[in-house]
């Protein structure tokens, strides 16, 4: 009976203190014991954080060494061997669960449980800081960063940190001056995918940021956020930038 429910997801097990649900019931013995204790007796020597078990500590060293286990499938890399493990099923898995409402087939029915809140908009892990609220428990985690300040992946090549591994990894195509995207059209390469779409529609003409008091478009957002407070200006009548030759007024510093 308790290896079913590895398949059908059921969970009759919770714990009294957190409301943590497990389908077995020498897990939630593991985890009452461990913990719901003060005691963390295995220290950081990098960055003096705490942990109940060594092998999270070992997990977490990995942070500071930059330790990597790769899938031998697709390339994907991960910093802890379990997730390497998860995520190899996913080749070698039959996907029995399908969403309902878009036929997406997933191999863990926590997995497809996951994906259906983004159909039914629910999102049941909440900020306590800031009551922000998400679908997932991971991203409320990197989520609570933004409060803590902590950013624990630095760039080995300025020092600069992030709080996300992601936004490490985008940063240093600064770095290495890799483009992998190139528009089709010209051949101008990128950094970033989102750079190439903005990119494309020069070539497209595509204007789908416009101002809503009389209408004008803007190719990209970026352009539109840093002018439109000068281009609503020419609205309001207010002229802000004089000339220091004759001092005539002027709604938008290009005119100067």
């Amino acid at each position: 009976m308790s290896h079913l429910r590895v398949h059908t997801g059921e969970k009759p097990y919770i714990c009294d203190r957190c409301g943590k649900t497990f389908s077995q019931k020498s897990s939630l013995s593991h985890h009452h014991q461990h913990i719901h204790t003060t005691r963390k007796p295995y220290n950081c020597d990098l960055c003096g954080k705490s942990f109940t078990w060594k092998s999270s500590l070992n997990e977490h060293r990995q942070i500071h060494t930059g330790q990597k286990y790769s899938c031998d499938h697709c390339g994907k890399t991960f910093t802890k061997k379990n997730n390497l493990n998860r995520h190899q099923q996913i080749h070698t898995t039959e996907k029995l669960y399908s969403c309902d409402f878009c036929g997406k087939g997933f191999t863990w029915k926590s997995s497809l449980n996951e994906h259906r809140q983004i159909h039914t908009g629910e999102k049941p892990y909440s900020c306590d800081d800031c009551g922000k609220a998400f679908t997932q428990k991971g991203n409320l985690n990197t989520h609570k960063q933004i409060h803590t300040g902590e950013k624990p992946y630095s760039c080995d090549r300025c020092g600069k940190t992030f709080s996300q591994k992601n936004h490490l990894n985008r940063h240093q195509q600064i770095h290495t001056g890799e483009q992998p995207y190139s528009c089709d059209l010209c051949g101008k390469g990128f950094t970033w995918k989102s750079s190439l779409n903005n990119h494309r529609q020069i070539h497209s003409g595509e204007k789908p940021y416009s101002c809503d008091l009389c209408g004008k478009c803007f190719t990209q957002k970026s352009s539109w956020k840093s002018s439109i407070n000068d281009h609503c200006q020419i609205h309001t009548g207010e002229k802000p930038y004089s000339c220091d030759c004759c001092g005539k007024t002027l709604p938008t510093h290009q005119l100067l």
